[in-house]
């Protein structure tokens, strides 16, 4: 994920808005902040650019990923894909603008008229809905049902996916949702009027827009909420509504006949309807986006290695495709908490002896995979600085002799064993976990390849600390990319410790240092710009220095164009083609 720009905490992130396609290992992109249009096939074309601009409406979108993912329902996802995905069938407060390089990370009202009114010196922030909005059956939308939205995502046991900045930054006063207060009304929410939503902090925080864009403020009818199986038919407010759905196998949507395009300045919904198939094979969602017989890869995480070649060395499919940075980190996990793990200095064994070249190869090599990473912060984001706490040697290929005296420091000279986690359906996560379990046994430390399901990822195996400590997983392949470009959008769901969750769905898999946490809250509060970004930066140290995160990659990929494709971007808040902007032929 990623985003941008609001008042007060959020004001320095107004630098981050002119650097690009959110992430990965350099610091030049191409962005024509004009937003202008080819239609030329070229290498590139649609980063920073639209290729192949048309208003052409009709016709039917053809999507598909390997994996599933956590959900489809608004209060309970968390994956980029997903967010970028909801805004196709629903609506929330505020929204990134609909274009091309630096505009795609600009925030704009969506549900609400403009962005939120602070008040109390950011404690409070209040919008005003659009008038005319409507649900797929006709009900009007009001604030009420943004707040039954809201309030519903925080119930984590039940909807364990997404993050938690509601259940953190909401003045609940041990309100828990409308599942477990039930008959309790939100103290932190107000709907004065069926236009007003005000919502009321716990403490100040001048990014509440960035919150507002997230799915979990999308209205949902008390009265049509089915719990964690609200999934299987989530109710329309966007232009687009389920036809049918199928848990793991796709789903099909068509046009919402409620919608009103005169209540909806922000999309154009150009296709008739959009095809999704879930649980396809990886290396055929590249060839046949190739053929043409299929048009978005939904994880948008780049060609699979048995592709990459093929459309690098062949000139008119390297004409279809582009190659973004992403504000994206690909790591391992240290669990401190495994038997294996509690000592420092084996957790600094594995930073030693780690093959970062091959950590590298695993997600497709410099230019499709990415920059070799030394922290956590990619180079674009406010805060970064180049480090180097645990060096990899002068090739990137590790330093044996210093994690060799690590393990003996740790007690365990002859190595130990210990379990890597990944997700199931990404073969380039398979790989790393490989490529570790090879670098890490030159040293004696042996690794057992755990595959999980990607949709259960978070929710039940890694994401579970009963789960993870239990089954010894040591290691834990992860990704994330900025839920918007600036320290907190990056680093708060990943080293935070408070927002780790017995019931499973957190992002931070083994960060729980008290005093990160306390420096995390120091860097909220601070309104000083430069300050505010140096004490990120101080936090990635932190981090580094405890050895619990091994960096891997700051991520670049290949992507590729369908020939049927119009209106394609890269969508600089996700790192992905835009699907709200594109077209068929």
């Amino acid at each position: 994920m990623k985003r941008r720009m609001v008042t007060g905490v959020a004001v320095g992130v107004a630098a981050a808005l002119a650097l690009a396609a959110c992430g990965g290992g350099g610091t030049e992109t191409n962005t024509d902040s004009s937003g202008g249009g080819t239609t030329t096939a070229a290498f590139d074309a649609a980063n920073g650019k639209v290729f192949n601009p048309s208003d052409k409406k009709g016709g039917t979108l053809k999507m598909a990923i390997s994996s599933d993912w956590d959900s489809v329902d608004p209060g309970d996802t968390y994956y980029g894909l997903s967010w970028n995905l909801a805004r196709l069938y629903t609506r929330s407060l505020t929204m990134f603008k609909v274009g091309p390089g630096k505009t795609s990370s600009e925030l704009t009202g969506d549900l609400a008229e403009g962005l939120g009114v602070p008040s109390e010196g950011g404690k409070v922030w209040t919008y005003k809905l659009r008038q005319g909005l409507k649900f797929e059956d006709g009900t009007p939308i009001t604030s009420k049902d943004v707040e039954y939205g809201v309030s519903r995502s925080l119930e984590k046991a039940t909807l364990v996916n997404g993050p938690t900045y509601f259940n953190d930054f909401l003045d609940l006063k041990g309100y828990k949702g409308p599942y477990s207060s039930k008959g309790q009304d939100n103290p932190a929410i107000d709907t004065p009027d069926d236009q007003t939503i005000v919502f009321k902090l716990n403490k100040p925080f001048g990014g509440f827009d960035y919150f507002a864009q997230i799915p979990a403020t999308a209205p949902v009818p008390a009265a049509k909420d089915t719990g964690a199986k609200y999934k299987e038919h989530v109710v329309s407010s966007g232009p687009y509504k389920f036809e049918s759905y199928s848990a793991g196998k796709g789903f099909k949507l068509v046009r919402n006949d409620q919608w009103d395009q005169s209540t909806d300045p922000n999309r154009k919904a150009l296709p008739d309807a959009y095809d999704v198939t879930i649980g396809a094979n990886a290396d055929d969602i590249d060839n046949q986006i190739i053929d043409g017989s299929l048009d978005v890869d939904i994880a948008g995480t780049g060609v699979q290695p048995a592709a990459l070649s093929r459309v690098l060395g062949t000139p008119d499919i390297k004409a279809r495709a582009d190659n973004p940075l992403s504000a994206r980190l690909n790591y391992v996990s240290i669990n401190p908490n495994v038997p294996a793990f509690k000592n420092i200095e084996c957790r600094k064994a594995v930073e030693y002896a780690a093959d970062r070249t091959t950590y590298q190869t695993a997600y497709g090599g410099p230019q499709a995979g990415g920059e070799i990473a030394t922290g956590l912060l990619p180079p674009q984001l406010p805060g970064f600085q180049k480090l180097d706490v645990w060096s990899a040697g002068a090739d990137n290929k590790g330093d044996l002799d210093k994690a060799k005296a690590a393990l003996q420091a740790c007690g365990s000279p002859n190595g130990f064993e210990t379990n890597i986690a990944y997700r199931a359906e990404r073969p380039k996560e398979k790989a790393t976990a490989e490529a570790l379990q090879q670098s890490l046994g030159r040293v004696g430390i042996k690794l057992t390849l755990k595959p999980f399901p990607t949709g259960d990822y978070f929710a039940l195996y890694a994401g579970k600390p009963s789960y993870r400590n239990s089954n010894n997983l040591g290691l834990m392949v992860n990704s994330w990319a900025a839920d918007w470009n600036d320290g907190f959008g990056f680093l708060s769901q990943i080293v935070d410790g408070r927002v780790i969750r017995e019931t499973g769905g957190s992002s931070n898999l083994s960060v729980n240092i008290p005093e990160v946490n306390n420096m995390i809250d120091q860097a909220i509060a601070e309104t000083d710009t430069a300050k505010r970004d140096a004490l990120w930066g101080a936090i990635d140290k932190r981090v580094m220095e405890e050895a619990v995160i091994l960096p891997g990659v700051w991520a670049k990929q290949v992507t590729v164009r369908s020939k049927n494709t119009t209106n394609v971007f890269v969508n600089d808040a996700y790192g992905q083609y835009d699907y709200l902007s594109m077209g068929v032929q």
